[in-house]
C-alpha cells in the first residue's frame, strides 16, 4: 500500500496489534 504524503494516527501503539503496526511502519521509514 502506498502511504507516501499520508498522515498515520497508531493508537494504543505500546502493547498489541497497535504496538506492532507502528513498529511496522517504522521500519518502513514512517517518521513520528
Amino acid at each position: 500500500m502506498k502511504m507516501n504524503g499520508k498522515t498515520i494516527l497508531v493508537t494504543g501503539s505500546t502493547d498489541g496489534v497497535g504496538r506492532y503496526v507502528a513498529r511496522r511502519l517504522a521500519e518502513d521509514g514512517a517518521r513520528s
